[in-house]
């Protein structure tokens, strides 16, 4: 099963996916983030901090994911030798590519 399409917008962090829109990075960390709150606390049921825990990797898992689509995206252009070059984010140029 793809976790992406598990991993959706959801109130309650501790449940499971079950909305129709995939979250986006900022409201998967918000969860993320209420999830680590919430064990950190450390009065959790052990149950519920399993499933809690669970939730959180999978939304660590989303946001690594879509970092690493922004990043693919990500490309800067520079002004090299009086050429414009695309770089991609690492900052290495790509061959060939001048404006």
């Amino acid at each position: 099963m793809d976790n992406n399409a598990e991993i959706q917008a959801n109130g309650d962090p501790s449940q499971p996916a079950g909305g129709s829109a995939e979250l986006n990075f900022e409201q998967a960390m918000d969860q993320l983030e209420r999830i680590v709150s919430e064990l950190e606390q450390g009065d959790v049921p052990l149950e519920k901090a399993i499933d809690l825990f669970q939730r959180g990797m999978q939304l660590s898992q989303l946001c690594g994911q879509k970092l690493e689509q922004v990043e693919r995206k990500i490309e800067t252009i520079v002004e090299e030798d009086g050429q414009l070059r695309r770089r991609n984010f690492a900052g290495e140029a790509e061959g060939g590519d001048s404006f």
